[in-house]
């Protein structure tokens, strides 16, 4: 299995795991009933760190927005079960939309895609601030002189 199918399985567990905040959330009752709060704290710990080791491969916009669907449509249609909220056909529509938008998303990190480098996953500022750096000199690079 290549590393960006992992990323993409430790993504969707990752969401798994948001959905299981997210219904604990609901159920510690603004965190007043410690099962339930434990429970989400333990979710919440899994869900980042699930989170994080998948984008080191996956983009962060989409991964991102991947995860925050999963767990926006697991919450939506499990809580039901859970909590005896209503699913209308409106919401069920829209859900709807959100998991084709993720299937899209994740169409749109396809095959084609190459893997990173290492210095692609850098933030944008540290890649700026590296290639402007001259040799032999310290601290951060010069501006030029305002007209």
């Amino acid at each position: 299995m290549s590393a960006r199918a992992r990323a993409w399985l430790v993504l969707l567990l990752a969401g798994v795991f948001e959905v299981g905040y997210a219904l604990s959330v609901g159920g510690s009752e603004g965190f007043t009933v410690l099962s339930w709060s434990l429970v989400a704290v333990v979710f919440f710990l899994l869900t980042l760190y699930a989170l994080s080791v998948a984008l080191r491969t996956v983009d962060v916009g989409i991964g991102y927005a991947v995860w925050a669907g999963i767990g926006a449509v697991g919450a939506a249609l499990l809580s039901p079960v859970f909590f005896d909220e209503p699913l209308t056909p409106a919401k069920a529509l829209w859900l709807t939309v959100i998991i084709a938008g993720v299937v899209w998303l994740k169409l749109a990190d396809g095959p084609g895609k190459t893997e990173r480098s290492e210095g692609a996953r850098q933030p944008a500022t540290t890649q700026r601030t590296e290639q402007t750096e001259q040799p032999g000199k310290t601290g951060p690079p010069e501006r030029p002189a305002a007209v």
